[in-house]
């Protein structure tokens, strides 16, 4: 009833109750409810929904023991992007012990091909589309209950084995990929004179000082390949228009009469005091969820915006947390976010302009192709205006 895109479901959401009771009744054991209550939450084809709580047996079914690299699919591949290092310095290291390399394919893990495994998984990682449900597939694929897996690799174009030992979570630097460096600023200047912003790190306190020191830049890239620090889509947002731009609307839902849905205020960016003559390309990609998803249709609003990258994780707005029976708590997207002409977010995510993914020749040179595409598009448009 408070759900805003049940339309948007697969299945008739009346007929999946009648389903899942029987599911629900048949479950032997806590494994099987708390896969039963995955599934369940699967249904609604929401990133935002899945088990936060309570969820310990589907934790030890996915595995106690865990990789020492991060992997992401790419090119529709699985692949090493990482170590789980606490420094860069340690990466040689870890892939001398491991047998692995960044850039490595992985084929096969304990004789089951990749795609097998994935296919056997999908039901127990709720999504609101295949780029985010692979997103948080991807890093499990190599756990395992297990202290060794055998694992079949390509690197180039030679296939390769290894025995990779896997560890406990309190063991590995697992958070390190996500920490925020200490004193590392969110803004930089890049090839020359254009703007680089990441959100992954940004602070009020930063907003001027980007609007200051990008005034004249010849361009400004916006990362949004993560999840904001701080929300800045109305602070930085109104350095990109010249007039009042609305960007979104909301539909919510009435407490007083389940199911009913109203239309809510219109999202509206007011112009800043100096507005920014040049190209902004706002980069996205699998990992741009909710408000970052929010984030990248204000930036959308502005006087010369390009969006690069790939499709989003399509669960926009904020979440609504409830309990289910059996101590398990969940979550769902609790507002419907729309653009101001109606057009869809939920499932959809938000579409580039020009779409760039990252290559697995990429990855192992150690380049950012995003990057590389937004400093190419600052140039052209620089170059045509000259």
């Amino acid at each position: 009833y408070f759900f805003p895109y049940k339309q948007l479901t697969d299945k008739e959401w009346s007929s999946v109750l009648a389903e899942y009771i029987p599911l629900f009744l048949g479950a032997k054991n806590r494994l099987d409810y708390e896969k039963v209550a995955l599934s369940l939450m699967g249904e609604l084809k929401d990133t935002h929904a899945n088990l936060w709580a309570g969820r310990g047996e589907v934790e030890k079914m996915r595995g106690e023991f865990y990789p020492p690299v991060f992997t992401r699919f790419v090119e529709g591949e699985l692949v090493v992007v990482d170590f789980y290092t606490e420094n860069k310095r340690d990466i040689s290291d870890m892939s001398r012990l491991s047998g692995l390399s960044i850039g490595d394919v992985i084929t096969e893990i304990d004789g089951v091909a990749v795609e097998e495994l994935v296919r056997d998984k999908l039901r127990y990682y709720p999504a609101s589309n295949e780029a985010s449900r692979l997103r948080d597939i991807a890093p499990d694929l190599l756990r395992s209950n297990k202290a060794k897996i055998d694992i079949s690799f390509r690197r180039d174009k030679l296939m390769g084995n290894t025995s990779l030992k896997l560890f406990k979570k309190e063991e590995l630097h697992v958070f390190q990929l996500y920490r925020k460096p200490k004193g590392e600023k969110s803004y930089k200047t890049i090839d020359g004179d254009i703007g680089y912003v990441t959100l992954a790190t940004i602070e009020k306190k930063d907003v001027d000082s980007i609007k200051n020191q990008f005034k004249d830049a010849a361009g400004i890239i916006i990362d949004i390949r993560n999840y904001p620090n701080t929300p800045s889509m109305y602070s930085l947002g109104s350095f990109f228009v010249e007039d009042k731009r609305a960007f979104a609307k909301f539909t919510y839902p009435n407490i007083n009469n389940p199911g009913e849905f109203g239309v809510g205020n219109v999202a509206v960016l007011k112009p800043s005091e100096v507005t920014f003559k040049g190209k902004l390309v706002v980069l996205v990609n699998e990992n741009t969820q909710s408000q970052a998803e929010f984030t990248a249709m204000a930036f959308r609003a502005g006087r010369d915006t390009a969006i690069i990258g790939s499709k989003t994780s399509g669960a926009d707005g904020n979440i609504v947390s409830f309990a289910l029976p059996g101590l398990l708590r969940t979550t769902f997207s609790g507002l419907g976010v729309y653009y101001p002409d109606g057009g869809e977010t939920q499932r959809v995510g938000i579409i580039p302009d020009l779409e760039v993914k990252q290559t697995i020749e990429g990855v192992k040179e150690g380049r950012d192709e995003l990057v590389e595409k937004a400093i190419e598009v600052i140039r052209t448009r620089e170059a045509a205006i000259k």
